[in-house]
């Protein structure tokens, strides 16, 4: 079974006065963090609303400080269920997004006939590399 996961993280940006410009910032750092290791991970902005339940920008913003919500969506390949999916994706993004919390928010099984295989890693591939167990060949 193929999944898409899609993960909320909690960027901190500093030395900002706008929301528009954390969100630029934090989009880049995230960029710069998953790559060259997780280039097809997708990074859009996250969606916070109040509690009355009115839209708000994706960063707040005090005293030159920001903490965005993005998120990042990212193909699994060869897993069980949806949990061992999003277990996963946390893995992967969770490895070199230090410090940063991060929450799965959906798990969608998708057409593995129409994926691309060569995006993400499959499960097996994920096991091998943290039990330090491979054939030492890279794709």
């Amino acid at each position: 079974m193929d999944c898409r996961v899609v993960v909320e993280a909690a960027v901190p940006v500093y030395d900002v006065e706008t929301a528009d410009e954390a969100v630029r910032i934090a989009i880049s750092k995230t960029g710069e963090m998953l790559n060259p290791d997780l280039n097809y991970v997708e990074i859009d902005t996250g969606t916070r609303t109040s509690p009355s339940g009115e839209r708000l920008d994706p960063a707040f913003v005090a005293a030159d400080e920001a903490l965005v919500a993005l998120e990042l969506q990212m193909d699994v390949f060869n897993v069980d269920r949806g949990e061992h999916a999003s277990r996963v994706a946390r893995k992967e993004i969770g490895k070199r997004l230090r410090n940063i919390p991060l929450k799965v928010l959906s798990v969608t099984e998708i057409d593995s006939a129409g994926s691309d295989r060569t995006e993400g890693p499959s499960a097996a591939e994920e096991t091998a590399e943290s039990d330090g167990v491979g054939d030492g060949t890279e794709r």
